[in-house]
């Protein structure tokens, strides 16, 4: 397989080493906690020389943590979505593009419970145990809309095969596995997984966003590749029905935001705390200031509430899995909503707000302190966040349920 990539390193078909398997929220919160603390600190460097962080994908997903919505039946964890919005959100408070890069190894798990036959959920989930990871081969940059797609899938007996190009392919370049949305003949869309090194599938690492610098988020392209019918998901399945699809994949990203939040507040903090006072202020020290205080204290509320909402949104999550309905699922992809606002304005802010609190001196290129709004300015745009105002707004005041896709 070719791969067009500024690094010579490529990832292996299979997982260095076995994935740990955790039990519990416990302990996934303990272990996300102290990967944090690990990739906090060459977070900088990985950002400003576009170093993608080969190393820590592997710690991250040999964690165990990338397994951790696989039910317990099954031999996983099973813990809930806000468990899994916290897990994101620590690991992104110190690097998002790491915290970025489980969302769609996540929603495709969601996907293969939803979709998947028990043998393929046996044969997959058991790969998740053991420490596969699932890209991302989804979206399209030349289709009319983002739910649209000219990737096209046919079948010949047992025999799937592919063609087209992907873009915005998060975490392809690390996988073991691209799964790949196609539509058949009849215009459904299907969920090829499609192992990294088959013959036709070349992942190719032009990502040059400004933010989420690491995230590999290049192209795809597929020309003839072919898997077997076993490993194709009808996931148009997940849509003709009420499911929690569309708002576990937000969720995720409300809680890569959340983290985005978190990481610019604690670097707010730390700057305006160093700030020299302003000299009509008569004040000896710039943590005296009056008006640096006040912004503080409207950054920690807009967080906390921006947390709360979270929270909120993985008890929705988790019902609307468990009793899968049309209210449930509105009623999560409202709430998810809810979040999913409340995120992009505090990470937009924090952002925003820490230059101002820190002075001049606080953009020295030393500090890095612009990558908190590059990263914010980034992820924010995943879908448009003006549609959620709307979504709630059109849902709370005329009853209209949100269409079900997987941006809802």
């Amino acid at each position: 397989m070719a791969v067009a990539t500024s690094h010579n390193t490529v990832p292996r078909a299979v997982p260095e080493r076995p994935a740990t398997r955790l039990r519990d929220a416990a302990e996934a919160l303990d272990a996300a906690a102290a990967l944090a603390e690990d990739f906090a600190r060459d977070a900088l460097s990985r950002d400003q020389e576009r170093r993608l962080p080969w190393a820590e994908i592997e710690r991250f997903s040999a964690s165990g943590l990338w397994a951790i919505t696989v039910p317990r039946s099954f031999g996983g964890a099973g813990v809930g979505f806000g468990t899994v919005a916290e897990v994101i959100a620590r690991i992104s408070a110190a690097d998002p593009s790491l915290g970025q890069l489980p969302q769609n190894h996540l929603g495709v798990v969601n996907n293969l419970l939803l979709t998947g036959s028990p043998d393929q959920q046996r044969h997959y989930l058991g790969l998740v145990l053991q420490g596969y990871r699932f890209g991302n081969a989804f979206s399209e940059a030349r289709s009319k809309t983002v739910t649209q797609f000219e990737t096209r899938i046919r079948f010949t007996g047992d025999t799937a095969w592919i063609d087209g190009e992907k873009a915005y392919c998060t975490g392809a370049l690390f996988a073991h596995v691209v799964p790949t949305v196609a539509l058949d003949e009849a215009g459904l869309a299907h969920l090829a997984l499609v192992p990294r090194d088959a013959g036709g599938l070349t992942v190719i690492d032009d990502w040059d966003g400004f933010g989420q610098r690491t995230t590999a988020s290049g192209r795809v392209q597929l020309k003839g590749v072919s898997v077997r019918r076993s490993a194709v998901l009808p996931a148009w399945k997940a849509f003709e029905r009420p499911t929690a699809d569309g708002p576990v994949s937000q969720i995720i990203q409300a809680a890569v935001d959340v983290g985005i939040a978190r990481g610019a507040f604690a670097a707010a903090l730390a700057a305006a705390r160093l700030a020299r006072p302003w000299t009509d202020s008569g004040l000896a020290h710039g943590w005296q200031d009056p008006l640096s205080q006040a912004l503080i204290g409207d950054l920690s509320w807009r967080l906390a509430a921006a947390e709360a909402l979270l929270e909120d949104a993985g008890v929705a999550v988790d019902r609307a899995l468990a009793e899968p309905s049309a209210a449930s699922v509105a009623e999560a992809s409202v709430v998810v909503g809810q979040a999913k606002v409340a995120s992009t304005e505090i990470a937009l802010a924090a952002a925003n707000r820490l230059c101002e609190l820190g002075g001049t001196r606080s953009v020295s290129a030393r500090f890095g302190h612009d990558r908190h709004w590059r990263n914010a300015r980034t992820h924010t745009l995943h879908d448009p966040v003006r549609w959620k105002y709307h979504l709630i707004g059109n849902y709370l005041l005329n009853g209209v349920e949100p269409p079900r896709h997987a941006w809802n």
